[in-house]
C-alpha cells in the first residue's frame, strides 16, 4: 500500500509543480507586458526617442551579425532629397 501511496503523492506533486510553473510564467508575461506599455508611453511622448531607439536597434543588429541591413526611409524624405 505504501508504494501506491508514494506514487500517488509523486503524481500529485508533479501536477502541483506544473501549476506553479504556469503561474510563474504568467506572472513573467504580465511584468513584460507592463514594461512594454511603459516603454510605449515614454516613446509616444517623444518622437525623437523612437528614432533613437530605432538607431540603437540597428547598432545592435550590426554588432551581432556582419550583414547588410535594409531600413525603410519615409517617402517624404525621399521626395525632399530628390527635389534638391
Amino acid at each position: 500500500m505504501s508504494v501506491i501511496a508514494d506514487r500517488a503523492m509523486q503524481v500529485y506533486c508533479r501536477r502541483d509543480s506544473c501549476c506553479v510553473i504556469q503561474v510563474i510564467a504568467a506572472e513573467g508575461e504580465q511584468k513584460a507586458s507592463r514594461a512594454l506599455k511603459e516603454a510605449a508611453d515614454v516613446i509616444s511622448q517623444s518622437p525623437a526617442a523612437l528614432q533613437l531607439r530605432y538607431l540603437q536597434t540597428l547598432t545592435q543588429i550590426s554588432a551581432e551579425k556582419n550583414s547588410t541591413i535594409i531600413f525603410p526611409i519615409p517617402v517624404e524624405m525621399m521626395n525632399a532629397l530628390t527635389k534638391n
